[in-house]
C-alpha cells in the first residue's frame, strides 16, 4: 500500500500543485479544502502524513484555524506528522505550530526538493516512532508475563533475588550463566524492571538467530540503499535500547569474527549504522545469558577473552529446577492453573502422589520442561485431580547407577519418607520396614516433618 498524505488547503491551485508533485513520487494523495472536511475525512481513511496550511477563511495570516485543526488532532489522540504551510514568512506562526504538535513547516511557494525532503524524512521518523511503541508493549506485556513466573522459596533463589535486589539499581554489566530453560530471560527482564531505565525499552535478542552476514545490520541497523535488500532505514537493536537495557541471549554463539564488532561498541560506547558515516552514541544497560562453558570456549579460541571480560562483570548463576527442589511444586502448582486457564479446565488440582514423582525427576529441561509437562497433564487427565499416572517421567531409580539429584538432607529424608508411605499405602509400620528403621523412629520423623499417613 502507498503512503497517504492528506493536503488540507483552501485554494485548489495549491492542492492541485501538491498532487501533482507527490503523485509522480507514488504517493497517494487525498486532498481536503478545510480542516472542518479534513477531520471529516480522517474519520473513514487513515492518512500517514497531513501537509496543513495554516491559514483559511477566518483570516490571513494568524494561523489560528490551522492551530485549532493540530489543537483537535491531539485531543483526538491522532498520531499523524503534520507539515504546517503558510503564505507568510511569519516566524511567529510556525513556531505556535510547531508548539502545537506539527512536526515541521514550510514556506509557500515551495521548493519541490525541500518539500519531497521533508515528507520523507517525517513519514520515516514517523515509522521508526510507531516500531518503538510496538516494542514499548511487548516488552511491557513480556514484563508482566515472565514476572508471574518467579516463584520460588528455595535458598538458591532466594540468595539470586537478594544479589538482583542489590545489583539492579546499578549499571552495572552481568553476566547470566545457567542451563537451558532456568528462566534466565525471566531474571534479565526482572533486573530490568528493579533498575532506574525501567521506564525505557528491555531489548532481547537471540543471538544464535541471527545469520553472520546480518550482524552489523540486526544490531547497528542499516541506511535506504546500503546493501541490495535495505529497501527503507532500519533501526538498530543498540538504537532500540537506548536508555534502557539490551539483553544478549545466547551471548555465546557470536561468530568470532563479529566479536571485536560487539566489543568495539561495549568499549566505547560509539557504532555506525551500516551504509553510514555517522558516529552514534550508545546509553545501555547490558545483560547478557548463556549455558556455554566460556572457560573452554576461549581455550579452543572460539570466544575472545578481552569480550569475555567486558560481559562479566557481575556473573548470577541461575540455579537448574534440581538444584531448587523446594520450588517444584509451587511452580507445578503455578502452571497447572496457567494451563487450566487457557484450555477452560478448572478447578483442577494435583493428588498427593505427584509430589513424590515430580520432585524425584531431575528436570533437565528445568522450568521449561516442567511447564509443558504440566500442559500436557492439564490437556490428558481424565478428571479434574491430576494423578502421578497422568505426569509420564522417568524417575532416576528406573536406571541402574543413575544420579539422585542434591537436596538438602532433611528434604532428602522427607521424600524418602513419603515415597515409603505411598508404597506401603499409609501404613506407617510398613513404611519403617521399608526403610529399615523402627517403628518409634519411623513416628517421630512423621512428627518432625508433620506427615500424615
Amino acid at each position: 500500500m502507498s503512503t497517504r498524505v492528506l493536503v488540507i488547503d483552501d485554494m485548489a491551485d495549491v492542492r492541485l500543485s501538491a498532487n501533482f508533485l507527490l503523485s509522480s513520487h507514488q504517493y497517494q494523495v487525498l486532498e481536503a479544502s478545510s480542516p472542518f472536511e479534513a477531520m471529516e475525512l480522517l474519520k473513514q481513511q487513515t492518512v500517514d502524513l497531513i501537509l496543513l496550511d495554516m491559514n483559511y477563511q477566518s483570516d490571513t495570516t494568524s494561523g489560528q484555524e490551522g492551530l485549532d485543526f493540530l489543537n483537535k488532532l491531539t485531543k483526538e489522540n491522532l498520531n499523524i506528522p503534520v507539515v504546517a504551510m503558510t503564505g507568510w514568512s511569519s516566524v511567529d506562526v510556525a513556531v505556535k505550530a510547531m508548539q502545537q504538535g506539527a512536526n515541521d513547516f514550510i514556506e509557500k511557494p515551495w521548493d519541490n526538493q525541500r518539500l519531497l525532503q521533508i515528507i520523507k524524512q517525517q513519514i520515516q521518523f514517523s515509522g521508526l516512532k510507531k516500531q518503538n511503541q510496538r516494542l514499548q508493549q511487548h516488552n511491557q506485556k513480556s514484563a508482566i508475563n515472565n514476572a508471574e513466573e518467579l516463584i520460588w522459596q528455595s535458598n538458591a533463589m532466594s540468595q539470586l533475588m537478594t544479589n538482583i535486589e542489590q545489583l539492579a539499581l546499578t549499571d552495572a554489566t552481568i553476566l547470566l550463566t545457567g542451563e537451558n530453560g532456568t528462566g534466565k530471560s525471566t531474571i534479565a527482564n526482572l533486573i530490568h524492571q528493579k533498575s532506574s531505565r525501567f521506564h525505557h525499552n528491555l531489548v532481547t535478542v537471540n543471538m544464535g538467530a541471527i545469520p553472520e552476514s546480518l550482524f552489523e545490520s540486526e544490531m547497528f541497523g542499516h541506511k535506504k540503499g546500503a546493501f541490495t535488500d535495505a529497501k527503507e532505514t532500519r533501526m538498530g537493536r543498540f538504537e532500540m535500547a537506548n536508555e534502557g537495557t539490551l539483553f544478549l541471549d545466547e551471548i555465546a554463539n557470536i561468530p568470532l569474527a563479529q566479536q571485536a564488532k560487539l566489543l568495539r561498541v561495549l568499549e566505547t560506547n560509539e557504532f555506525e549504522m551500516v551504509g553510514s558515516s555517522i558516529t552514534q552514541q550508545s546509553n545501555i544497560r547490558l545483560i547478557s545469558a548463556s549455558n556455554a562453558d566460556f572457560e573452554q570456549l576461549i581455550a579452543n579460541e572460539h570466544f575472545r577473552p578481552d569480550l569475555y571480560y567486558r560481559l562479566n562483570t557481575i556473573e548470577l548463576h541461575v540455579p537448574a529446577l534440581r538444584e531448587r527442589i523446594e520450588d517444584i511444586m509451587p511452580l507445578a502448582r503455578y502452571f497447572m492453573n496457567k494451563h487450566s486457564r487457557r484450555y477452560n479446565r478448572l478447578n483442577m488440582s494435583l493428588a498427593e502422589d505427584v509430589e513424590i514423582k515430580l520432585t524425584s525427576y531431575p528436570w533437565p529441561g528445568n522450568i521449561r520442561e516442567l511447564s509443558h509437562m504440566m500442559e500436557r497433564a492439564v490437556l490428558l487427565s481424565s478428571n479434574e485431580k491430576i494423578s502421578a499416572n497422568d505426569i509420564p517421567l522417568k524417575t532416576n531409580n528406573t536406571k541402574q547407577g543413575s544420579e539422585i539429584p542434591f537436596m538438602p538432607l532433611d528434604q532428602a529424608e522427607q521424600l524418602l519418607l513419603k515415597q515409603a508411605l505411598n508404597k506401603a499405602k499409609g501404613s506407617a509400620v510398613e513404611a519403617a520396614q521399608l526403610l529399615g528403621i523402627s517403628k518409634s523412629a519411623i513416628y517421630r520423623r512423621m512428627e518432625k516433618y508433620d506427615i500424615k499417613s
